[in-house]
């Protein structure tokens, strides 16, 4: 699952690690209530705030408490901006020009490195969890990563744009097969 909708933040140095908006605190209640009914076992989280504080609503409706998973951060965790994808595209940022084009921009490590850690880390917490139901609140970076690996596809950045708090299903055997059920559901944010 996707984070929710965080603030923008543009610092001259430091790191980026914005907390969530009041619609993305929405977004997140929503998502909570959605997935509440779910016979989730377990809560994994990027270690950013904007995942965990995403996470949070759920851990408080099902009473499980999130585990950090640091494979699971953004390929920009180290970043000293976050601007949401809504407002790079609807100015035509040139920064959202070069993520289209692929270009590995302020990234941490490199495009093969990203993927072999995010594909490593979820398939570590599938191995860790069999037969249970399991939500990771990541980023949009993260889900394209491991879903193209599902696919079969490559992909410097990703294939498509996962919604906020969008929900991506991935059924998986113990004989290693992965099957992807869904891909960015978002009807909780009706």
């Amino acid at each position: 699952m996707r984070h929710a909708l965080p603030l923008r933040v543009e610092l001259e140095s430091g790191i980026a690690d914005p907390e969530l908006g009041a619609e993305g605190h929405e977004q997140a209640a929503k998502m909570a209530a959605y997935l509440g009914t779910e016979d989730i076992e377990a809560i994994f989280v990027s270690p950013l705030r904007r995942a965990i504080e995403t996470a949070r609503p759920l851990e408080q409706r099902l009473g499980i408490t999130a585990e950090v998973v640091d494979g699971v951060a953004e390929f920009d965790r180290n970043s000293r901006e976050y601007v949401p994808m809504e407002e790079l595209r609807a100015a035509n940022d040139p920064r959202w020009e070069k993520l289209m084009r692929g270009e590995w921009d302020g990234a941490d490590g490199n495009p093969n490195e990203f993927k072999t850690r995010v594909v490593q880390s979820i398939e570590d917490i599938i191995v860790g969890n069999p037969g249970g139901r399991v939500v990771v609140v990541c980023h949009g970076g993260v889900i394209n990563q491991y879903l193209a690996h599902v696919l079969q596809i490559e992909t410097q950045v990703g294939f498509f744009y996962p919604q906020y708090t969008s929900i991506h299903r991935v059924a998986a055997s113990r004989s290693g097969k992965r099957s992807i059920v869904s891909i960015n559901e978002a009807a909780h944010l009706r």
